[in-house]
């Protein structure tokens, strides 16, 4: 199962991760700092440069804040990447998502003298003092998703890889359009909270229903502040709204609550549209349940995206503060396709034998 990465996160550490730039008022993704989004595609090394880092004989260590299947598939694009272009990868860690553990991990990754360190910080509030050593020690930083407060890009770290946040709502709405035959009536359940990815994918979603699809209406929303309530707000809309035609859910763990109300009430009818890939969700949706279609990022080529920006930075070449990676719609028709190009791997074997 795929875990969304606000699930991965401690409460305690959930406001390290706030942005006054929750969403742009173009529909624009902004980055945690506000930063303007530069399609990672964008992002190129051209043939004099590769062969400048394949003879430099870098090294990089890859510094994780825990191992999920997102990290997984970035990680992998990660060393995919570096194998290419001859950098050798000479460490890998995982916190446990605990922000000490990962000052212990950078203290020993630098014993080997990297050239660059990847990572996604625990808590970008307090990581500053995590990785100034690697700093002082000349090594180049690149990010995943955030960055360790008070740094600068450009000076401090290379760049910061993330999703197309706005793209993934956008597309949301599309998949919920296509799925109602764009007219119907549509349950909306947010994520209440200040957290810039879920803010950007929901508020993007609300958006494109809104301006796009006069023939579709949000006619009920909840607010979901903590994922431990999800059961409880869906059997709310569900048993005040029976007639709702689709319900958005903010990511797909909480979406499971959604599914299994509807499965205890009898609703055969309502369809339900949510972010980032997860098994059950997926099974459900490869047969015919009520799941019409999953959006997801393309998190192996986040990893990809960062390690090709920090090996450039080696030779000179600058990377823009904010690269995104393009998003996909999955569905039953395109589940294997889509799980391959997200994660980099088949799909679960649970599901490969159901679209038999």
């Amino acid at each position: 199962m795929m875990m969304n990465k606000l699930s991965m996160i401690p409460a305690g550490l959930v406001a390290a991760l706030l942005s006054t730039h929750a969403f742009a008022a173009d529909g624009a993704t902004t980055g945690p700092h506000g930063e303007k989004p530069t399609p990672a595609a964008r992002f190129t090394l051209t043939p004099e440069e590769e062969t400048k880092i394949k003879d430099g004989k870098f090294t990089a260590a890859l510094v994780w804040h825990e191992m999920s299947e997102y990290t997984n598939a970035v990680n992998s694009g990660a060393q995919e990447e570096f194998k290419r272009l001859s950098v050798e990868v000479v460490a890998q860690t995982d916190a446990g998502f605990d922000a000490a553990r990962q000052k212990a991990d950078v203290e020993t990754v630098l014993a080997k003298k990297p050239s660059i360190i990847l990572s996604l910080p625990v808590d970008p509030a307090t990581a500053g003092p995590i990785y100034d050593p690697a700093l002082k020690a000349g090594v180049k930083l690149a990010f995943v998703d955030n960055s360790p407060l008070g740094y600068v890009q450009g000076k401090d770290y290379v760049t910061i890889v993330s999703d197309d946040l706005f793209q993934m709502g956008h597309k949301a709405g599309v998949a919920m359009a296509e799925a109602l035959g764009k007219k119907g009536k549509v349950g909306y359940i947010f994520h209440d909270a200040d957290f810039y990815v879920t803010n950007q994918r929901d508020q993007a979603f609300k958006s494109t229903i809104e301006q796009d699809y006069p023939d579709m209406k949000i006619t009920a929303e909840a607010g979901m502040a903590d994922p431990a309530r999800a059961e409880e707000i869906a059997q709310a809309m569900v048993t005040q709204n029976p007639d709702l035609d689709g319900i958005y859910v903010t990511w797909a763990e909480p979406a499971l609550s959604v599914l299994s109300t509807l499965r205890s009430a009898g609703n055969t009818h309502t369809k339900i549209i949510t972010l980032d890939l997860n098994e059950p969700a997926a099974l459900d949706m490869v047969k015919g349940g009520a799941v019409a279609a999953l959006v997801a990022d393309e998190a192996y080529n986040i990893g990809v995206t960062a390690a090709r920006a920090a090996a450039g930075s080696l030779v000179g070449k600058q990377a823009e503060p904010f690269l995104v990676v393009d998003s996909l719609a999955v569905t039953k028709d395109t589940v294997k396709d889509g799980w391959k190009k997200s994660l980099n791997k088949d799909v679960p074997a649970t599901i490969a034998e159901a679209i038999k």
